[in-house]
């Protein structure tokens, strides 16, 4: 690592060193620490501005950009590891999230990788957004000096399946750029597609910068290549954390099951910041595996051997393959086997796909259609069981080694019988004791803050409230002077109030200073946090147009599309916004990182 150049010990004039001198004297030390956090937010703020008008230079003649966009982490995995395969072969590499790369150096890049996801209906990732309008828009220069690859990765249950990866790729075409190699595109089950793109994506780079000067390694992201260590507890190398506490905090009365978990991080080494998700490898229930066991008419006992794997049928389905979530790749080979005309009329008709995807599990589908299946070629049909990703619902200055989760217990009724949900029914079932395999997922857009005077607003119905009873404890233990406005949703006040009584408590001690309701089965005309929002509008437009930060958490289909348009709607009504200007008020919000959204 090269060093740093050398600067002058005291970096001030006589004058301006006097002044600074008068400014912090009699100050105790947390007054002092407090100013020095603020001065070098002054000096950050300074920094960026300053880095926005330094010319490009011809640096990125010489070295690859990977630019990501990421909902749940998977993206950023993929161009992390992109990046590291560049550095250990010697090669020049910057990697960047979408939301840090100033767009105006895409007219100077000569080697892009571009690795996004693509949410819901075809949407991209947050962080993404500005990226993909600028890409798409009247101001997005001309390329011919760009050479350039991207990865997508969706769900191809989804009819938009890898549909951002698609829109930016052929954009960049259309803007002169020269594609290096056909488009990735990812299932769920990531490294299928990723690692031979990987692979690709390095050769080509090899070719592109074999002839260029060398470079030092820029990673402004993520920090020079190390060494990881190997103690280090990691999605592919789980923590089994033990469960401290399972509780459940809805009234019998409510129509669901809702979760609070508690389980211990002693002696794992492992840290989260509020914000954060907690990763959770569950198992099948062995309820659900012997269901498909016999409508396959299968011995569990049976060897299948996978990828040079070896292991009884049963285990595949228990710890190794998805039971509960059907997918159209399974669909389509499911119907050459079963022989149904409405299997392929499904596959032709996103309506009825869609429709079938969302009222069926697996065990419905072979029950429904019966068809032959090879044990071997079932299982290599199946998608590979995924970790789920929980909002984490506590600050380690309030829980110490511990981390909490508020988990909806998924379980409804189909086809005359219970169905549950993998990861949500396997939590619900731990008892005090038991072994859970979890990681920590950060998530890096979705911070308090840096500045504790900030104001903050979390909307968050549901279980999407989990993260900011994280923020209310980190404020509180941290002394932060900010104000803390939730609102907060569900269907009836007296049964689904979820941690109620922290909630009063904390508006007694001043730790929530403002907290808007919606229940929407209390009444003829349903309420949800959009209209509490719009209830609050003027309110609500002064505290933000007043520095505060906006967060939301929960549902992206339907919650995270209606708030954002209340949002707008109370832009123009309290702001003199016409629709066009609330759009663009609100884009500016996230660019400042003062409107951030962790929706699934």
């Amino acid at each position: 690592m090269s060093a740093l150049p050398a600067r002058p010990a005291i970096p001030l004039g006589q004058d301006a060193l006097a002044q600074l001198t008068r400014l912090t004297e009699g100050l105790d030390r947390d007054a002092l620490q407090w100013a020095s956090g603020y001065l070098a937010g002054l000096a950050a703020h300074t920094i960026r501005q300053a880095d926005s008008a330094a010319p490009v230079t011809a640096d990125a003649a010489v070295r690859a950009t990977i630019v990501y966009g990421s909902q749940t982490g998977n993206a950023r995995r993929q161009a992390e590891a992109l990046a590291a395969e560049l550095e250990q072969a010697g090669l020049p590499v910057r990697v960047l999230r979408a939301d840090a790369y100033r767009l105006r150096e895409l007219s100077a890049e000569r080697l892009l990788y571009v690795v996004v996801s693509t949410q819901g209906d075809g949407d991209p990732p947050d962080d993404a957004r500005a990226f993909v309008e600028h890409l798409g828009g009247r101001r997005a220069p001309r390329l011919p000096q760009l050479r350039y690859a991207v990865l997508g990765l969706g769900d191809s249950s989804y009819p938009k399946f890898c549909a951002v990866g698609a829109q930016i790729d052929e954009r960049l075409a259309a803007l002169g750029a020269e594609q290096l190699f056909a488009r990735g595109e990812a299932d769920v089950d990531v490294d299928t597609a990723a690692a031979p793109w990987r692979r690709t994506a390095l050769t080509q780079a090899r070719i592109a910068l074999e002839a260029a000067p060398a470079l030092a390694t820029v990673t402004p992201l993520r920090g020079p290549a190390t060494p990881r260590d190997a103690t280090a507890w990691s999605r592919e190398r789980p923590f089994m954390a033990p469960l401290l506490s399972n509780r459940r905090i809805v009234g019998r009365d409510s129509a669901g099951d809702v979760r609070h978990i508690e389980l211990s991080l002693q002696g794992s080494g492992l840290d989260y910041r509020p914000g954060d998700a907690l990763g959770v490898w569950p198992a099948q229930p062995p309820v659900l595996v012997e269901a498909v066991l016999a409508a396959l008419r299968a011995d569990g006992a049976e060897a299948v051997t996978i990828a040079g794997q070896t292991l009884p049928l049963a285990q595949w389905l228990s710890g190794r393959r998805e039971l509960t979530r059907l997918t159209r790749p399974f669909v389509a080979a499911h119907a050459q086997r079963a022989r149904s005309a409405a299997l392929d009329a499904a596959l032709v008709d996103d309506g009825a796909l869609r429709a079938l995807l969302d009222g069926h599990q697996l065990i419905d589908l072979l029950r429904r259609f019966p068809a032959p299946w090879d044990a071997a070629d079932f299982v290599a049909a199946l998608r590979p069981l995924a970790p789920r990703l929980y909002s984490i619902a506590s600050s380690r200055a309030a829980v110490g080694d511990e981390v909490h989760l508020t988990v909806a217990v998924v379980g409804y009724e189909a086809f005359g019988e219970a169905r549950i949900g993998c990861a949500s029914r396997f939590l619900a079932d731990r008892a005090e004791g038991d072994a859970v395999p979890v990681f920590v997922e950060s998530n890096e857009r979705f911070r308090l803050p840096g500045d504790p005077t900030r104001d903050i607003v979390m909307i968050g119905p549901g279980t999407g409230v989990a993260p900011f009873r994280a923020f209310v404890q980190e404020r509180t233990e941290t002394a932060a002077t900010g104000r803390n406005w939730l609102f907060f949703g569900h269907r009836h006040f007296r049964s689904d109030f979820l941690y109620q009584a922290e909630w009063q408590q904390a508006h007694r001690d001043g730790h929530l200073h403002r907290i808007d309701l919606a229940f929407s089965r209390e009444r003829p005309d349903k309420v949800y946090v959009q209209h509490a929002l719009r209830r609050r509008g003027r309110e609500l437009y002064d505290w933000i147009e007043s520095g505060a930060h906006l967060y939301v958490c929960g549902d992206a289909s339907r919650m995270a599309r209606d708030v954002d348009a209340a949002l707008r709607e109370i832009a123009v009504a309290h702001g003199g916004h016409d629709a066009e200007s609330a759009a663009g008020w609100l884009a500016a919000l996230a660019a400042e990182r003062r409107y951030s959204r962790d929706v699934y």
